[in-house]
């Protein structure tokens, strides 16, 4: 059985999720019919409980007027804990003491701001944005697609049931991407041969409101503050490391987290389970073709460093929104080649310029030896001790620089 609609989303996590919000809330898109197919739709019978979510999101400034343009803020701030701002950011190298020279601090009071983003669950994002998508009558349908068919007035999206037949299809299906498979974009892909372990830690000491990050030398620690003296640890490590760490009693693991934090927090209890899962740098060389494009870990997937995967999917998102809308408002089909050109030229340069330099970090601060490592550790330091610098690198992570789509620019400051 094939079905007619107008937009087709494939993949329900929270970059789809918020993709099909803002565009089933657009007025330039009021009388379309926006469909969200995904595999595996969390149920609407479980409840939420954060304390088990491995998985967050350091969202910045800019990720979060996206999510109120979206309607999706209101309903993640309303889930209990699901959410924890951070004032601050603490970096500093395995060479160094926390505080100390060589460390780097960015405050959200520098800038003027309030904080300078949350830490927000996996599970709570999906879950709003996935509500405000139905709110403003968008359809979400659990669904395996299996295929594409690009034909001369449409594409036909094959799902495990049955068809559906659009105008577009945006593929934001993650770094393993049926869409960008069907539509033969292709990747360019490298295996850093790192694990990212994640887990949830009690810690002796409050967070303060600030994300915790350590260059080791062997990788990347981060601890990101949690409601009720929780923080969610992002620990890249080399992927044999990854494996011990994984088979260590709890007990010993604790210690080893502690000790690799160099005891910011005090002691370090684990509180969750562990994960671990792969690392490595994916580049889609064009994120478009007739009828389809591609948005977040699709088109792109960086380092988890710095925490801005998600965010510059949500970018993304709205960066599509404003060339989808300003083609409609010239009389282009969402389709057409060139709207769809126009948000691959500004997304995929920006995201190009990230995915290095986070390359560049992970290479030269967290296993960076000898005199290039020397000169990036010096390099934090000097930031450290420049107002101007240290302003420059904040607003960035905010996400407040560069060319911003309009659900960033006209939403006011919380």
């Amino acid at each position: 059985m094939s079905r007619a609609t107008d937009i087709v989303i494939v993949g329900g996590g929270p970059v789809g999720a918020v993709q099909g919000a803002l565009l089933a809330r657009s007025t330039a898109f009021k009388d379309s019919k926006i469909v969200l197919l995904e595999r595996d739709l969390p149920s609407d019978t479980d409840s939420f409980d954060a304390r088990t979510e491995l998985r967050v999101f350091a969202l910045s400034r800019a990720s979060e007027r996206i999510c109120r343009a979206a309607d999706v803020w209101a309903a993640l701030e309303a889930l209990p804990d699901a959410t924890c701002a951070y004032q601050r950011m603490h970096v500093w190298p395995a060479d160094s003491v926390p505080r100390g020279a060589g460390s780097l601090t960015f405050d959200a009071a520098e800038l003027g701001e309030p904080d300078l983003g949350h830490i927000v669950a996996n599970g709570a994002l999906q879950r709003a944005a996935l509500a405000a998508l139905r709110r403003a009558g968008g359809i979400v349908q659990p669904s395996t697609v299996r295929d594409l068919v690009f034909e001369a007035d449409g594409v036909r999206v094959v799902t495990d049931g049955d068809e559906w037949r659009a105008a577009l299809v945006i593929g934001a299906d993650g770094g393993r991407s049926v869409v960008r498979r069907c539509a033969g974009l292709g990747a360019e892909q490298q295996d850093y041969a790192q694990q990212g372990l994640v887990a949830n830690l009690r810690s002796e000491l409050p967070h303060e409101h600030t994300a915790w990050q350590r260059f080791l030398g062997d990788g990347t620690l981060a601890l990101l503050p949690l409601a009720e003296r929780r923080v969610s640890l992002v620990w890249s490590v080399a992927s044999a490391r990854a494996a011990e760490l994984l088979r260590l009693a709890p007990e010993e693991f604790s210690q080893q987290v502690t000790a690799a934090s160099d005891g910011v927090l005090g002691a370090l209890t684990l509180a969750s389970e562990r994960r671990a899962f792969p690392l490595r740098r994916v580049q889609a060389p064009a994120y478009v073709k007739e009828r389809c494009a591609l948005v977040g870990d699709a088109a792109h997937i960086v380092h988890p460093l710095a925490g801005q995967g998600v965010n510059l999917g949500l970018l993304d998102a709205a960066a599509l929104l404003d060339s989808l809308e300003d083609g409609a408002a010239a009389g282009e089909p969402p389709g057409s080649l060139r709207v769809l050109r126009r948000y691959e030229r500004w997304r995929k340069g920006e995201n190009s310029a990230m995915g290095y330099a986070l390359d560049l970090f992970n290479r030269h601060l967290a296993f960076g030896d000898g005199a290039v490592g020397r000169l990036a550790r010096q390099g934090l330091d000097w930031v450290g001790r420049a107002p101007t610098l240290r302003r420059g690198f904040a607003a960035r992570a905010l996400g407040l620089e560069g060319e911003l789509p309009r659900a960033v620019s006209r939403v006011g400051r919380s």
